[in-house]
């Protein structure tokens, strides 16, 4: 039987026990939560996760997480913000999957927190400003790639998730833009819903139905490695060209091996960054960070065999845990 200075010893320790336990709760508890919400699960939101790294490494008193939607809807993406909202994050930075519906369940997100768009925007919200790229501009871009690609003009398809976001639409609006007046031939834009067998059906549909078709792009960073696969399935690498859209490893490995002429990347790793930080100065008082136009820009550059092997160093380097 243990003596009484033994059980008296034993409950001190318990009760201090308890108290740090009690105190490392509260401590966590007092943290604020900021979160970026993706439109979809790909590689290009890895690399926005390390940006979101850095600025949790500089700003320890916060907690950072990236909430990543994986069936890549508008409905999941409500429900993650239902989450966070009952969870009651001080900040939200999200990819927006359907502006022209999302309006009213964003605007109840900024009544209750920070918002910031990033990648997609929803400018009729009330968010406090756009992080990312201007996706009218990115389309010209790649509409100056497609028309390289082919001087003398042609048929191409273009494929994406959804033409509901609005980057969706800018990068259309941007292609059409730079290839008006030209013999570059628009057939049509494919839609899967961030299906990928769906993707895949339709490039290879487009192969069949359009047998001249002189090049496929995809506009969202998962359909161009799609169209590489059914390229070079069909037997017609090399022969239908393909310009695409962010830095998945087997868009790099295309371009590499001349299997894809180009890609259109954004800097998702500073969408990350920039999204945490300047939720941060918000939820300090600090506004000056916000442009006149609600829209911070972060500017697109071009990856073709020129510069693809320091790209893809750059990367990996980047993603080195």
């Amino acid at each position: 039987m243990r003596s009484p200075m033994k059980k008296l010893l034993l409950l001190l320790l318990a009760s201090a026990a308890a108290l740090a336990m009690a105190a490392g709760v509260a401590h966590a508890e007092s943290k604020k939560t900021i979160a970026l919400v993706t439109n979809v699960a790909a590689d290009f939101w890895t690399i926005a996760g390390r940006g979101l790294e850095k600025a949790q490494k500089e700003h320890p008193d916060y907690n950072i997480e990236l909430i990543v939607t994986n069936e890549g809807t508008a409905a999941g993406q409500r429900r993650e913000l239902d989450d966070l909202l009952v969870r009651g994050v001080a900040g939200i930075s999200i990819s927006v999957d359907d502006a022209p519906h999302a309006t009213e369940q964003l605007n109840k997100v900024a009544a209750k927190t920070v918002l910031i768009t990033t990648d997609s925007d929803a400018p009729q919200s009330n968010r406090v400003a756009y992080i990312g790229t201007d996706n009218v501009a990115a389309g010209r871009q790649a509409g100056e790639e497609i028309k390289k690609a082919l001087p003398n003009g042609g048929k191409i398809a273009l494929f994406v998730g959804t033409m509901d976001a609005d980057n969706a639409r800018e990068r259309v609006q941007g292609i059409k833009e730079s290839i008006a007046g030209t013999k570059v031939e628009l057939v049509d834009v494919f839609t899967d819903q961030v299906d990928f067998a769906k993707a895949k059906a339709n490039m290879e549909n487009v192969l069949v139905k359009y047998p001249d078709v002189a090049l496929l792009s995809g506009l969202w960073s998962y359909e161009t490695p799609l169209i590489y696969d059914a390229v070079k399935a069909a037997g017609k690498a090399g022969k239908v060209k393909i310009v695409g859209f962010d830095e998945d490893q087997r868009t790099l490995r295309g371009i590499s091996d001349g299997t894809i002429e180009s890609t259109v990347v954004q800097q998702p790793y500073e969408f990350g960054y920039l999204s945490a930080t300047n939720i941060i100065k918000t939820l300090n008082g600090d506004k000056s960070w916000i442009p006149k136009d609600s829209k911070l820009i972060v500017p697109t550059k071009v990856i073709s065999k020129s510069n693809v092997a320091e790209f893809t160093a750059y990367l990996k380097e980047l993603l080195k845990k």
